[in-house]
């Protein structure tokens, strides 16, 4: 009797959440470990292209291709450009298991054919059957934990409107978010986006686009165009102190 009480109070709080634009999930999400590939912001199989004056904070690296461009006018900070050599080749493996590891989770919530814009998630693992869309706001609640995971599994790609953004409230770590993304993924012009790209195929950031997080192309190419992108791309978060320095070398 006590445990259908509580599991009557978990639904009637589900489904508020969900009227209020909110989704509750139990929190099974689990980070992968990254192992080498956690010092790198942007990595490639094939080619890694960067297209503007865009500021890398962390690692960037292509293995085994050989194709890395744009730097100059792009820089890296904190971090070196790893073409082909050892570096490179075990974060890249390291990344692949860490995706590998990401679509073992169980979900917790489907979204198949549902916009990420204008929700609010809780830690836990989201599920698309196939293509993810982001059109306008996602905000990703920590609950005031400061561990809290975020995992989501998408099937085919992952697309974002131009301004979109994701949001990290109340404790909440852009690191401890892992887009497992079952083709590529493409984050529109001026999008504000959150956390760890696992692509099993290729990552675009098209013009104006900033990343907290990590961006991995596992089977094919990276694609940067930080012309006019605000903040650098990095794999830890800064605050815009942190930002301004880099910008005015």
């Amino acid at each position: 009797m006590q445990k259908l009480k509580y599991l009557t109070i978990l639904l009637l709080l589900n489904a508020l959440l969900v009227s209020a634009g909110g989704v509750w999930a139990s929190p099974g999400a689990v980070s992968p470990d990254l192992g080498s590939a956690a010092s790198f912001v942007g990595l490639a199989h094939e080619t890694f292209t960067n297209t503007g004056a865009g500021v890398y904070v962390g690692d960037v690296g292509v293995s085994p291709g050989t194709e890395v461009t744009g730097f100059p006018p792009g820089s890296v900070r904190n971090g070196a450009i790893h073409i082909a050599d050892g570096v490179a080749a075990q974060a890249l493996s390291d990344a692949t298991t860490a995706y590998t590891a990401l679509t073992g989770q169980a979900c917790n919530v489907h979204l198949t054919g549902k916009d990420l814009g204008g929700m609010t998630l809780t830690p836990g693992v989201y599920c698309f059957d196939t293509s993810a869309q982001l059109t306008g706001d996602l905000v990703l609640d920590a609950l005031d934990n400061p561990n809290a995971v975020w995992v989501f599994k998408i099937g085919s790609t992952l697309t974002t409107g131009s301004t979109s953004s994701v949001a990290m409230i109340n404790g909440g770590q852009a690191v401890k978010v892992f887009w497992q993304v079952g083709s590529s993924a493409t984050l529109g012009t001026y999008t504000r986006f959150s956390g760890n790209i696992l692509a099993l195929e290729s990552v675009t950031l098209t013009n104006g686009a900033s990343l907290v997080g990590r961006a991995f192309g596992l089977t094919g190419a990276v694609t940067m165009d930080t012309t006019d992108a605000p903040a650098p791309i990095a794999n830890t978060p800064m605050c815009w102190l942190d930002y301004l320095p880099l910008i005015t070398q």
